[in-house]
């Protein structure tokens, strides 16, 4: 990276821009958004994708007039990073200068085009969808709204090459401080519902109540166009499982996606959850697959400090399920946060050689590495929002929002001293207890913190 910032912006982003159109799809682990407009993530491995993503950048490119333009032209002003953030990340092709619905329902002949692929879609596994409850609104004046929290379109970007990312200021990292603080404590009390015979809505009503509450916005709620206030994906369930009546039953495993908005600034987390006791209803292959994930996660997170290169996580991650028989999902990534809910750097879950950037002090960004029993490629239901495994086995995820500081790492959504433990923490090989960083701060309070749940079980 050092080396490549001595050449002139032009040889930068003409490299660039060939890596990204060649190799990669730039996609977070939030932003799947509609079809038409949405990509399947960093599929990186496929002819397809590589097709997809020529698609995307090429096709958005080509000339008005009747004359010819080479096929891989660079993007006009060397903004490589806004062709694909225009496709990816706000989800729309410019069309024209008048806005629209972001997820308009089907009427007439294509909504009955619409029930018919959900009727006759065939679902890799045992969880389908069920019945959503009416999409809610925020409406409260004292509460800060996002951008998108109206019409489902952010309007605010990241920066435009990937390798630039944002420091934060002293009183940003405050900010981000206290909205990671809220999501912590929100998907704490949502943790706590998750039971036999409770719905995802209504695990998604008390997040809903539990934002509010504190005076922010669940961040989830209309970015795209999505019903929901959280993301509820269970067993085979990858990412953004939609809440709806379906019941939790004995033995699923259950991960709660948590984003609020508080003041202006996303903290965002995610915790894997069993329905009924952990230590008695999950069989011996998931006790396996919830310990593999965590582990690798707090692997990829022990090596963040400044200096690092980001696109060193996925490595890490990746060597360490494949020994265990697991393979990490390639589609979906983790994303630079603050004021812009998905952002740079992207943080891939396996290995690669992205120019993503290299860690610094006031960096903030999510790692979410989404690890599965069996194959890793992706199924996208008719919803346009949920994946799930192609095979129909279980996935496991967990995020932390994570600050870099002089001297290593923090979690801003971090576990609290009310927090619940799980076995993959006292049983983890990686780091024994709570984790909430690397700093010498961190340290402090996590060993704090292991004393008090170590007095209190």
């Amino acid at each position: 990276m050092a080396s490549s910032c001595k050449m002139s912006l032009l040889l930068v982003t003409a490299a660039a821009m060939a890596l990204w159109v060649t190799d990669h799809q730039v996609v977070d682990a939030f932003t799947v958004g509609p079809l038409p407009y949405r990509l399947p993530y960093a599929r990186t491995t496929t002819t397809h994708a590589r097709t997809t993503q020529q698609r995307c950048v090429l096709e958005m490119k080509k000339p008005t007039s009747g004359k010819k333009k080479a096929a891989r032209a660079k993007p006009q002003g060397f903004d490589a990073r806004t062709t694909q953030q225009r496709c990816v990340l706000e989800m729309k092709k410019p069309t024209s200068g008048k806005k629209k619905a972001a997820r308009a329902k089907p009427q007439g002949f294509a909504g009955a085009l619409r029930s018919l692929q959900l009727n006759t879609f065939a679902y890799a596994g045992t969880i389908q969808p069920g019945n959503q409850s009416p999409q809610k609104v925020v409406d409260i004046p004292s509460i800060m709204l996002p951008d998108y929290a109206l019409d489902g379109v952010p309007k605010k970007k990241g920066k435009n090459l990937p390798w630039i990312i944002e420091v934060k200021t002293p009183e940003e990292i405050e900010k981000m401080r206290a909205a990671g603080r809220v999501a912590r404590e929100v998907l704490d009390c949502a943790g706590r519902a998750v039971r036999p015979g409770i719905t995802t809505d209504e695990i998604d009503n008390i997040v809903h109540a539990e934002t509010i509450k504190r005076g922010a916005y669940p961040s989830p709620l209309n970015y795209h166009g999505f019903p929901k206030s959280c993301c509820t994906s269970v067993n085979e369930v990858i990412c953004h499982g939609i809440p709806d009546d379906r019941k939790l039953e004995e033995g699923d495993v259950v991960n709660l996606d948590i984003t609020c908005y508080l003041n202006g600034y996303h903290g965002d987390c995610s915790e894997m959850f069993v329905a009924g006791d952990e230590d008695t209803c999950l069989d011996p292959e998931g006790r396996k697959l919830l310990q593999a994930t965590y582990d690798c996660w707090v692997k990829a997170m022990e090596f963040v400090q400044p200096g690092n290169d980001y696109k060193d996580i996925g490595a890490i991650i990746e060597d360490h399920v494949v020994a265990q028989g697991f393979s990490t999902v390639r589609n979906f990534c983790g994303h630079g946060i603050g004021d812009v809910f998905h952002t740079n750097p992207n943080i891939y879950h396996y290995r690669q050689q992205e120019p993503n950037g290299q860690m610094a002090v006031g960096h903030t960004f999510t790692i979410e590495p989404m690890i599965c029993e069996g194959t890793a490629k992706s199924l996208s239901w008719p919803d346009e929002w949920t994946a799930t495994t192609q095979d129909g086995k279980r996935s496991a995820q967990f995020e932390h929002t994570l600050l870099i500081t002089p001297d290593g790492v923090e979690a801003l959504t971090g576990k609290l001293p009310t927090s619940p433990i799980h076995f993959w923490e006292k049983e983890s090989d990686v780091v024994k207890g709570v984790w909430v960083g690397t700093s010498k701060a961190a340290r402090e309070r996590a060993i704090e913190l292991n004393d008090n749940l170590s007095s209190s079980t």
